[in-house]
């Protein structure tokens, strides 16, 4: 294994084999050259009055081979899917195939603009058109708002809508309130809190579900929406999600479904059919679009024939022949434009790939797959760590929670560090909040039994490490990754944002 820096046998020049020392750009460039030739510009007046540079832009200088060994070097420094099993909860860290992405680059998609005329688009309006066809199928719901561009924002989406909708029934002044269960992910209430409703958090059972009990108990004229999660962030199914669904028409309220986690259900259960009236579905988890580092994402809304109306412009539409965006709302229902444009087209051609080489048997496997495996680490590690509603059957991820570690010394954020040592991302940790040291693990679909052999034979290793009192190797971890591990506190409280203020 590679030493650390740090460590005794620390090499002169920090390279250790193959893992290369990299600094920072500031710390090997210098501001006053540049690797490329420009002429002085002729004499210009500026325009940017008040807004022109005063001061040098202090960029560091590069030669081309030295710019382009940087980031490939910084590369090797990235953990990714193509390095290795990415176990995150809640994420589906799945494997994008090459076919997605061959096909993303093909010229009229690739360099498509969405300021040019609709017709010249008329391939992508059919693209989208067949990309909604499918969601709406494994859905079982009416209308899609394609254009949001992740989670969060298919959430942002869905609250509008509903909101819209109360506003025609004369209703969005008094019904303000969103319930939201307690293991909800964090998006949930922020989203609810940014339109300015009032969050009513849901306890969950002791099995670790919403009851319907609860819920109702939670229902009254102000209640807008419930926004449930399911399979929910236990990685459980909600048992009572169709008398959830029921007890929240009932009263007058709309059901926001979470669709983060429909990589266990897609092609196999359908929202629409537990009563669902708005739901996001993250292409870049469910359907093998890229993820991380902050997109592009793509989290289009699926939309019951009771909030349909109102879903946001541009949306499509069919007139015999002619296919084309609706741009403005005028003269509609919707509650107008969530984005600029019409969403993430490299997201579309991907997600469609996927789909198209799939085939809806395939998407079903897939999900039976992701079950499977996750049911596989349960049963393979339940004897060495411990869960916190019992040794039940979970979805596509399986939930630990650290009282196998009780007594040890070792924390859960000690066991994620010392897996980054042996190889891997560390799972999930500290969510949901409804489970002490919780650490929640996905395999997803794509994992061989080998892959998942291996990582199973590493996790069953730390916790045996941990149950025999080593605890210097848990909190020293990680000693072999190109950084040890920080002062998280202090990191986050005295942020170095800009190069030069390190001191």
């Amino acid at each position: 294994m590679l030493d650390h820096p740090n460590h005794p046998s620390e090499t002169f020049s920090g390279d250790r084999g193959l893992d290369q020392e990299e600094p920072l750009l500031f710390e090997i460039g210098r501001a006053d050259v540049t690797g490329v030739d420009i002429d002085e510009p002729e004499p210009f007046t500026p325009r940017l009055g008040a807004l022109e540079r005063t001061a040098p832009i202090g960029l560091p200088g590069l030669s081309e081979p030295e710019t382009m060994r940087h980031y490939v070097r910084l590369s090797r420094k990235n953990y990714s899917i193509d390095a290795g099993l990415y176990p995150l909860g809640s994420c589906t860290m799945k494997h994008n195939s090459r076919l997605a992405e061959k096909m993303a680059r093909l010229e009229g998609f690739a360099n498509i603009h969405p300021l040019q005329p609709q017709a010249t688009a008329r391939g992508a309006l059919a693209l989208m058109e067949e990309l909604s066809r499918f969601l709406l199928e494994l859905t079982n719901m009416s209308a899609v708002a394609l254009s949001p561009k992740a989670g969060a924002h298919g959430e942002l989406c869905g609250l509008m809508t509903i909101e819209a909708a109360l506003r025609a029934r004369g209703q969005a002044q008094t019904r303000r309130t969103v319930l939201i269960p307690q293991s909800a992910h964090g998006t949930n209430p922020a989203s609810a809190a940014l339109l300015g409703f009032t969050v009513r958090a849901i306890p969950a059972g002791e099995d670790g579900i919403v009851h319907a009990d609860a819920v109702a108990a939670a229902l009254g004229p102000d209640v807008a929406a419930i926004m449930l999660t399911n399979p929910n962030t236990c990685g459980l199914f909600e048992r009572e999600v169709v008398e959830i669904a029921r007890l929240v028409h009932e009263s007058g309220g709309y059901f926001y479904c979470d669709g983060a986690n429909f990589n266990a259900i897609a092609g196999v259960a359908r929202p629409g059919d537990m009563g669902v009236d708005a739901m996001h579905l993250n292409l870049h988890k469910t359907f093998s679009t890229p993820h991380g580092g902050g997109g592009p994402g793509a989290g289009p809304v699926v939309l019951s024939a009771r909030l349909a109306p109102f879903a946001p412009v541009p949306f499509l539409l069919r007139d015999g022949d002619s296919l084309r965006l609706v741009e403005h709302a005028e003269g509609t229902q919707s509650f107008g434009r969530l984005t600029a444009f019409h969403g993430q087209m490299g997201m579309f051609v991907r997600a469609l790939s996927y789909l198209l080489s799939h085939g809806g048997d395939g998407v079903a496997q897939a999900s039976r797959d992701a079950v499977l495996a996750a049911n596989y680490l349960r049963a393979r590690l339940r004897d060495v760590m411990t869960q916190p509603f019992g040794d039940r059957l979970c979805m596509h991820e399986v939930l630990f929670d650290d009282a196998f570690l009780k007594g040890t010394g070792v924390t859960t954020l000690d066991f994620a560090k010392a897996m980054i040592d042996e190889g891997y991302h560390p799972m999930t940790v500290y969510f949901p909040l409804v489970v002490h040291g919780a650490m929640l693990i996905e395999p997803t679909e794509s994992e061989s039994k080998r892959s998942l052999d291996r990582f199973v034979a590493t996790l069953r290793a730390l916790a045996e490490s941990a149950q025999r009192g080593e605890t210097e190797r848990f909190a020293e971890a990680p000693r072999h990754a190109p950084r040890r591990r920080p002062d998280e506190t202090a990191a986050a409280r005295r942020p170095v944002l800009r190069w030069g203020s390190r001191q």
